[in-house]
């Protein structure tokens, strides 16, 4: 049922003119009247028609992106260059930050809802359908990642993790490695189960191994990566080489082995995926796996524009390449067969 900002107002008991002040954040009516206003629109689940951002075709030229960490400057650096592509496009950009959790996702849609943004990019994993279906239903189309489906309205970029897992896992078998870690990321996420998986086909085709303990769940946070690399540290032997769902993961697992006495790459070998700045700048830099943020920005660019232009279009299913990136936080076996602890003083 849909309902209207006049019938808001008669259910508030002011004028029309007053919610309209308050959905446009307005600080010229009292705080009481408000809360009102606001609790009446959420409990209605509201939306305006006709907010005054909408331009006389209807669009409101501002596009919205939703991320799961502000922190991690993959994602960053990816909305940098989105902003710029809107930007030379004459577009605004609207940015929600989730943390990892659902609830901050169905927040964020409903922002988006409310500012009748042109189309949103989906970069999180941690979504439920109704958030999805709410913004299709309004006629904005949305792009996701590693969705895995695709719906009229609904786009999705697929990073290429088997591809590029393949290229780390021969990189390592190259230097002597035939007994590799694994530390991922938050359990639960899809993107989180299909690096894990992409690891564990790459090193069954290629006749290596690994072991339960030796794969452990971290949550795409230096401080995840440095307490999963403590456990696989822990084991009684150890693998000659640890492999990561992300840089920060990476960066976390440096630590930890630095901590412990290990030189890397000569006691363990360490590998990121992502590519991020920092991960040239660490000691000893990252390899790691290269996702291009300047291809994927223009990807939800592309997505979103295509969508935007015929609503009615099935949405399309994009790839996204990794590539390998070679430094010296990898290097060959060491000569023991059992790799043992080096204890710090």
């Amino acid at each position: 049922m849909s309902i209207s900002m006049r019938e808001i107002a008669k259910i508030a008991g002011v004028s029309s003119a007053t919610v309209s002040r308050v959905l446009n954040g307005s600080n010229l009516v009292t705080e009481d009247t408000t809360q009102r206003i606001r609790k009446i629109v959420q409990d209605l689940n509201f939306v305006p028609n006709n907010s005054a951002i909408h331009l006389k075709n209807g669009k409101s030229q501002i596009y919205g992106i939703i991320i799961p960490d502000l922190t991690n400057p993959f994602f960053t650096e990816t909305v940098k260059i989105f902003e710029e592509l809107l930007v030379e496009n004459e577009k605004e950009l609207l940015v929600a930050n989730t943390d990892f959790h659902a609830t901050r996702t169905q927040r964020s849609v409903r922002r988006m809802l409310l500012r009748r943004v042109d189309g949103v990019a989906l970069l999180t994993s941690e979504f439920e359908a109704a958030p999805l279906e709410s913004l299709v239903q309004n006629r904005i189309p949305v792009v996701t990642t590693d969705h895995y489906r695709t719906a009229p309205g609904m786009s999705d970029i697929v990073v290429d993790f088997a591809g590029g897992m393949s290229q780390l896992v021969a990189h390592l078998k190259s230097f002597g490695h035939r007994n590799l870690g694994f530390i991922g990321g938050t359990e639960g996420l899809v993107t989180s189960r299909v690096r894990r998986e992409s690891f564990l086909d790459a090193v069954v085709k290629q006749g290596l191994s690994s072991r339960e303990g030796w794969i452990v769940e971290g949550d795409f946070k230096v401080d995840g990566g440095s307490v999963a690399m403590a456990k696989i540290l822990s084991q009684a032997e150890l693998p000659t080489a640890v492999v990561t769902a992300n840089d920060l993961t990476a960066i976390g697992a440096l630590r930890t082995a630095h901590e412990k006495g290990l030189r890397i790459p000569e006691d363990i070998s360490i590998t990121g995926c992502d590519d991020i700045a920092m991960s040239d700048i660490v000691f000893p830099p990252l390899t790691t796996l290269r996702i291009s943020r300047k291809e994927y920005a223009r990807l939800l660019f592309e997505a979103l524009r295509a969508g935007t232009e015929d609503l009615a279009s099935s949405g399309k299913q994009y790839t996204l390449p990794t590539k390998l990136v070679v430094r010296q936080s990898t290097g060959p076996v060491p000569g023991t067969h059992k790799l043992r602890h080096r204890r710090t003083r």
